[in-house]
């Protein structure tokens, strides 16, 4: 068996976080040392362990593996028809901090919470 740079060993399944932007879930490791492979240009994760775990969360539900995100109906039933090859958590809890909300606008993107909620709720 050939061990690719995503395998994680099942000792390490408890160390799985979902990025609460786009939802690909990686070890928390993988989000420090090397960011989120969607968010990285805009959220900047990488080498700050802090930030990673506010805009990650270890409470996930589901998982969908994306071998072709862009001719998948199911990349598109989950709005994950835009990023890359992987692993996506179908729902993803937690609140996502202000500082990162704030940076998303300035990029000019819309945030929708990926735990079935939605972020306008009064």
């Amino acid at each position: 068996m050939s061990s690719g740079s995503n395998f994680v060993p099942t000792n390490q399944y408890r160390h799985l976080r979902a990025c609460m932007v786009c939802s690909v879930v990686q070890t928390q490791q993988k989000f420090i040392k090397d960011g989120c492979p969607n968010c990285e240009d805009y959220l900047n994760f990488r080498g700050q362990p802090d930030f990673a775990d506010d805009c990650t969360s270890p409470v996930f539900e589901g998982l969908i593996t994306l071998r072709d995100p862009k001719n998948s109906w199911v990349a598109k039933w989950q709005r994950l028809d835009g990023y890359r090859k992987g692993v996506y958590a179908v729902k993803v809890s937690g609140n996502l901090p202000i500082e990162a909300l704030d940076m998303l606008a300035s990029h000019n993107i819309e945030y929708r919470p990926r735990d079935g909620s939605d972020v306008n709720q009064d």
